[in-house]
């Protein structure tokens, strides 16, 4: 059996040129989170089977890589379902998890928390552009805070650090999944048939709004429903959030209580007025988000550049109390770490006032003392703070140069055995 040498489907080998962007921009997002008061921890990438198959991730708990038990509780000859196999598995984002370790660690954290976490995660999805099987998730998140405050903080925080990274006219699309269920009560679906309902409103950017039309009367809702929810949908305006906003406590004032307006004007307002940078943030009532787990507040962040979702979140008020027994409100952001640094290396970005990074070549042949000042030196300036690669010079020595170069070398000093 020959090995392989290219990864497994839908993972990735990441070169040295990626890899110091990838690091320099964990750094800054460390960096900006933190200014705005979140605290680093870390949740295991294996969890329970039963948290990440409880119904509350929507598509991805069909996409989760399981992990067969281990040792003498592996018994594949008395196995009679996967249940007997299967007891963990990675985890598919880092919301669950959180949220595990929340309802472990409560007693011991401030309240409100406000969480970073910053980890892989792994989905059997189908690899396409920006999207890996392995790949990963960057999220701050605030929980204990029932306010419209945490959602604010979120919004903002994210956007700084895009903008920080040099993006510009990127929107930040904000939407209310109370709205979405009024939506749908007010067309007449009952609560059952909701999730059914948004699943097809979340493919509209595909299919259009005809073609959201057909699939719920295929799905055998009738056509009084169908119509009705779509002629909703086609009245919103994208660049007139005011007069959505107007329109929907118009007609949703039997479906929907008042405060979730209200609620939603004020962290419109709010960001707008805190915002620093080139960007936009509107209300769209249409957007959706995937994970049935959401009960309020939902966003979603969107380049042009990429021409999708990168990155989004929202607010989760009743994942700890199927932990623990009791809600506690929580909101959560997670910004498109793989996406942005595709956009960044296809861009050609440079990193930024980037420190120092020295090399020496040493030619073949060179005497131990020369070596050895060399080596010397070498040591001194990394303690000074510059970065210091010594090697030997290649027979190509243009294209090692121009290698090192790639990787960040930007002083390359040669030594030659005659000086």
């Amino acid at each position: 059996m020959s090995l392989k040498k290219k990864p497994v489907n839908g993972m990735k080998d990441i070169l040295p040129a990626e890899m110091q962007i990838r690091d320099y921009v964990i750094g800054l997002i460390k960096e900006t989170y933190r200014s705005f008061g979140f605290t680093p921890i870390d949740t295991p990438s294996v969890e329970h089977i039963e948290n990440l198959s409880n119904k509350q991730g929507g598509e991805n708990e069909k996409l989760i890589f399981k992990i067969l038990k281990r040792g003498e509780k592996l018994k594949l000859e008395t196995a009679k379902s996967e249940d007997d196999l299967v007891d963990g598995g990675l985890r598919y984002d880092l919301t669950v998890p959180l949220v595990r370790y929340y309802s472990n660690h409560a007693n011991e954290l401030p309240v409100p928390f406000k969480a970073l976490q910053i980890g892989y995660v792994w989905r059997a999805d189908r690899p396409q552009r920006g999207r890996y099987r392995q790949f990963m998730q960057c999220d701050i998140d605030i929980l204990g805070d029932e306010s419209n405050m945490a959602e604010i903080e979120l919004i903002l925080a994210t956007s700084a650090t895009l903008v920080k990274l040099g993006f510009k006219n990127f929107q930040i699309r904000i939407n209310d999944r109370r709205i979405l269920r009024a939506m749908a009560a007010y067309s007449g679906f009952t609560e059952n048939e909701y999730d059914s309902v948004f699943i097809t409103l979340d493919k509209m950017d595909k299919i259009g709004l005809s073609g959201v039309t057909e699939e719920l009367k295929n799905n055998n809702f009738s056509s009084e429903k169908a119509d009705k929810f779509v002629k909703l949908v086609g009245s919103f305006s994208e660049a007139n959030t005011r007069g959505n906003l107007d329109l929907l406590t118009d007609i949703l004032a039997n479906d929907l209580d008042s405060p979730v307006i209200q609620n939603m004007t004020e962290i419109l307002e709010s960001t707008e007025n805190a915002k620093s940078g080139e960007y936009e943030i509107i209300f769209d009532p249409t957007l959706v988000r995937g994970m049935t787990y959401y009960t309020g507040t939902i966003f979603e962040v969107a380049i042009p550049e990429f021409g999708g979702s990168c990155g989004g979140g929202g607010r989760y008020d009743k994942m700890v109390g199927n932990f623990t027994g009791k809600d506690v409100p929580g909101v959560g952001f997670s910004i498109g770490f793989e996406r942005i640094i595709l956009l960044l290396m296809e861009s050609g970005f440079v990193i930024p006032d980037q420190a120092t990074r020295k090399a020496y070549l040493l030619d073949k042949g060179i005497d131990n003392k020369i070596t050895g000042d060399i080596l010397l030196k070498a040591q001194m300036e990394r303690e000074s703070g510059v970065q210091v690669l010594v090697t030997r010079m290649n027979k190509n020595k243009k294209f090692q140069k121009e290698q090192l170069s790639k990787e960040g070398y930007n002083e390359i000093v040669e030594i030659w055995k005659n000086g």
